[in-house]
């Protein structure tokens, strides 16, 4: 059963909590219980595809999910040629105890789709076990590729409508023609005038009125979201942590029971908060070190137990971290302070009303056990990507770069040699002029369109580029749509015809 991190919501199921996205109180829906696996279910992994990974560890969460569904679900999201390499997340070997996890062989290039291939099936599934009539809303928040990559898994899914909302020029030039070239009837895009969390508290707001949902109600629809607030988002991402570990231990780089540190690039801090779940359900799993950019709020939460979000905001060259209230680390406050919903509550009202709040010793303590942190600038993200390609061959792109610097200087400072996996969470396509100005001379970009400088940068790391990229030149522009922050509540109803 899953409930709210602020302890104000009934208890639901699974399928439940994935159709609601968010609870009515405004918390976040968490496992009532974490369930923990042994050497032998690790073991039992090895020899089995990502796919067939993926409904083991699904079938521990979603218990109300029947085998058949699950299996169904997954083979849907990862398989049918989906994916361009047939491992789904590969990890790659770069450096003696240094592996990339190799997130962005999905359909969008970039992490986002190892979940949002699934939510959508997940979410159909629910809606037909607990006799939903209504139409389904998904309201998304985007800081670059969460939008993109709910676009493509809700194209024309029966029963839901998609509004992804994204900061204006807040995200790259390949992240906004994905967006705003998409095709699929169900399917809007809008810029918001602001930045990513402008966009991300207007779409709370809007769950979180009870009179405007009152009102989508009596016109057939209901709100949920895509954004990792959902547990449908968050689950599968567990599932290629132990993934990769199977992958270290089968191919010898390891053996099994050893320790190893990921390296995780966040912002929303869902994508490390998966890899705290594969922790304590016990994959053997030492450290999760947040990597993070200038706008390094969870470094200095992690750091002092003060987070902040009273600061400049920067747009950097991995905007997909630009953020600055991180959604999930409500999760893990909820489970650090032992379920206490009270205290949950109390810091994210202070968060509301003050801009920060402050954790007390024993539980930064707690947390510093497990998520060392630090920032990387701009000019050392660009120099990471040239000096890494220059030693290794290894294109990163800026997120995953931000998180082997980080990853290099933890192990210097702490002389900490566990193996490392870097979480490698975009395809250097994506951000390629940044890429390819870290790799040449970056006058060389001026006056190149997007697809010139897409090919450059193929030539220079011999990697083709991802078709669905190459193919946006002859897309035309779908989506135009602009709106000012505070009109989000009104966009909505007016995308969907409620007066």
């Amino acid at each position: 059963m899953y409930v709210s991190t602020r302890g104000a919501a009934a208890k639901l199921t699974a399928a439940q909590a994935i159709a609601q996205g968010i609870a009515p109180d405004g918390g976040l829906f968490v496992p009532e219980a974490i369930p923990s696996i042994d050497g032998q279910f690790l073991t039992s992994l090895l020899p089995l595809t990502y796919q067939e990974r993926a409904t083991a560890i699904l079938r521990l969460f979603l218990t109300d999910y029947t085998e058949v569904e699950l299996t169904e679900c997954v083979a849907g999201a990862y398989g049918g040629g989906k994916f361009s390499n047939t491992a789904v997340a590969p990890v790659a070997k770069v450096a003696d105890g240094i592996f990339a996890l190799e997130l962005w062989h999905g359909p969008t290039s970039a992490f986002k789709d190892m979940a949002l291939q699934l939510l959508p099936r997940l979410l159909v599934c629910a809606l037909k076990k607990i006799g939903e009539q209504a139409e389904i809303v998904i309201l998304v928040a985007t800081s670059g590729d969460t939008g993109k990559a709910a676009l493509e898994g809700f194209k024309d899914v029966e029963q839901t409508r998609v509004i992804v909302f994204y900061p204006e020029d807040g995200v790259s030039q390949i992240q906004r023609l994905q967006m705003v070239t998409q095709e699929g009837d169900n399917l809007r895009v809008i810029a918001v005038k602001g930045n990513f969390d402008d966009a991300q508290t207007g779409v709370k707001q809007i769950f979180s009125d009870n009179d405007y949902n009152a009102e989508l109600a009596e016109h057939g629809f209901k709100l949920s979201s895509a954004n990792s607030i959902n547990w449908g988002r968050l689950v599968p991402q567990i599932v290629y942590y132990f993934s990769a570990y199977a992958d270290l231990v089968k191919e010898k780089h390891i053996t099994a029971g050893t320790f190893v540190n990921f390296v995780v690039p966040t912002g929303n801090f869902g994508n490390i908060l998966a890899g705290y779940y594969a922790k304590l359900m016990g994959l053997p799993i030492n450290k999760l070190i947040c990597a993070s950019n200038s706008n390094n709020v969870l470094t200095d939460f992690l750091t002092t137990g003060i987070y902040s979000r009273n600061r400049q905001f920067h747009k950097t060259y991995s905007p997909s971290m630009d953020i600055l209230i991180s959604s999930n680390l409500e999760r893990l406050l909820y489970h650090i302070t032992g379920g206490n919903s009270a205290q949950v509550s109390q810091w994210m009202t202070e968060l509301n009303t003050t801009g920060q709040y402050k954790i007390a010793d024993e539980y930064l303590t707690a947390i510093q056990a497990v998520f060392p942190a630090a920032w990387v600038s701009d000019e050392a993200t660009s120099a990471t990507i040239g000096q890494v390609h220059k030693e290794y061959g290894y294109p990163l792109d800026p997120h995953t770069a931000v998180a082997w610097q980080v990853a290099e200087n933890y192990q210097r400072q702490s002389g900490d040699t566990t193996p490392a996996v870097i979480v490698s969470t975009a395809s250097p396509f994506k951000f390629n002029e940044t890429v390819l100005a870290a790799l040449t001379d970056s006058n060389s970009l001026r006056d190149k369109t997007e697809f010139v400088v897409l090919q450059d940068l193929a030539q220079i790391i011999g990697i083709p580029v991802p078709l669905a990229l190459a193919e946006l030149e002859g897309k035309s522009v779908r989506h135009t749509a602009v709106c000012e922050k505070q009109d989000m509540p009104a966009v909505v109803k007016a995308q969907l015809r409620v007066k």
